[in-house]
């Protein structure tokens, strides 16, 4: 006698499985969400902000930072990161303040629209 699998307990197994490990990938997204903000750090308040980066090589970059009173510069590696200049003379503060639009860089669509507002205008043109 051949054993012949039943195709509905197989397929209840089947779904059974597959819809767990979909809540899985479901509650694993929600809990990244949740725990890792974009920066990959929650900050409670804006005490802490990033002004510029510089990538000068690989995995070497100079950053500015804002803290309240003053600007760091920092030279941040890969395992290392450096103090290179304090920044607290206030007629040098002022100029490093950024536009409101620097904040908040366009999303992908506006500048989807800008690029193809800027280009299509070329192109018929011609």
């Amino acid at each position: 006698m051949s054993y012949q699998p039943d195709l509905v307990t197989t397929a209840v197994k089947l779904f059974g499985a597959l819809g767990f490990l979909v809540a899985l990938l479901i509650a694993s997204l929600y809990v990244s969400r949740r725990y890792f903000s974009k920066g990959g750090t929650r900050y409670s308040g804006e005490m802490i902000r990033i002004l510029s980066s510089i990538h000068v090589g690989v995995k070497k970059s100079i950053t500015m930072v804002e803290v309240p009173g003053a600007i760091l510069v920092l030279g941040v590696t890969h395992d290392h990161i450096r103090l290179l200049d304090k920044i607290e003379d206030i007629t040098l503060l002022d100029q490093f303040e950024l536009p409101e639009n620097r904040l908040h860089p366009e999303s992908f669509l506006e500048h989807l629209r800008s690029f193809s507002a800027k280009y299509g205008k070329k192109s018929h043109e011609k």
